[in-house]
Parts: C-alpha cells; structure tokens; sequence
C-alpha cells in the first residue's frame, strides 16, 4: 500500500478548490521526499547528518568564518543547537573556533584544511544527488518553476508583517 501524503488526501478536490492549500501540500511533499532522500544518502556515503552538512556548507560560504550567532541565524536554528553541533565537528577536527579580532568574547568557527576537504567531497555529492532527483523534469520545466517559486516567495514575504519576516 502506498503511503498517503497530506496532498494525496486532497487530491479528490474539485479544480480550484483549495488550490492554495494544494500547492503549499505539493511544495511541501516535494520538499520533504527531497531532503529525506538527501538525509539517507548523508548516513549512507558519509556517515553524517543533514545538519552538519549545513554548518559546514554555511562555514565552507565565507572562509573567514562565522560566530556562533551568525550561523544559527542562516541554518535558522538556535544558538544552542549550534553550539552542541560545533563542539563535536571541532572535536573531529573539521571546525575551528578562533577569538573574534577586536572582541575577545566572541568566538569566530571556520572549516579546518581537512573540514574544506570533507565538505568538497559531500557537497560534490550532494549536488549530484539533487540533480539525479530532478532529471525526470527538462531544464525549460525547471527554470519555469524556479520562476514560479521565486514568486511565490516574494509573495509570502509580502504577506508577512515586519515582525514575521525577521
């Protein structure tokens, strides 16, 4: 039996009813199918976690390293999440954490010569399993929907407040 999703469920809609709802439950499905399959192939070929691959993905962005506060803000998680996760990757020798210049209470993380080398070799990966996973859809199709996405964003973030946004 196959697993029925929430946008399954409403599948039996008539057109144009609920379409907003059933867009968001596609995006979502589609999403979640990606990155657990993206999860399992972490475990599977590099005995890591979705997590890590992120730190060390927002680390691997700006090479002079980040604070503990800047990267829980762009893996939007927090500080302590980042703390607990930064602590093990130093602890294997992929991170490094280093005294802020000018603020000796701050604490900058940044990827170890053998963290550059790890993260390479997932994120190489990584990006072939993503566009393995979307090779059913041509690449007119895809740049039709990354269009489409790029609006719906902006048309989420125009429904939010101020507040909500930040």
């Amino acid at each position: 039996m196959t697993p029925v999703d929430a946008e399954t469920a409403l599948a039996h809609a008539p057109p144009g009813h609920k379409d907003e709802l059933r867009l968001w439950l596609r995006m979502l499905t589609c999403t979640t199918l990606i990155e657990g399959e993206i999860r399992r192939r972490l475990r599977r070929d590099f005995d890591t976690t979705l997590p890590r691959f992120d730190l060390l993905a927002a680390l691997d962005r700006v090479p002079a390293g980040l604070s503990l506060g800047e990267v829980s803000q762009r893996m939007m998680v927090s500080n302590g999440n980042v703390t607990g996760l930064a602590a093990r990757l130093e602890a294997e020798g992929l991170v490094e954490r280093r005294v802020r210049p000018g603020d000796k209470r701050a604490q900058m993380l940044r990827l170890t010569a053998k963290g550059r080398r790890d993260f390479a070799r997932q994120s190489a990966a990584h990006e072939a399993w993503v566009a393995e996973l979307l090779e059913g859809m041509a690449e007119g199709e895809r740049g039709a929907l990354f269009l489409l996405l790029g609006k719906a964003k902006l048309s989420v973030r125009g429904a939010l407040t101020s507040e909500e946004a930040a």
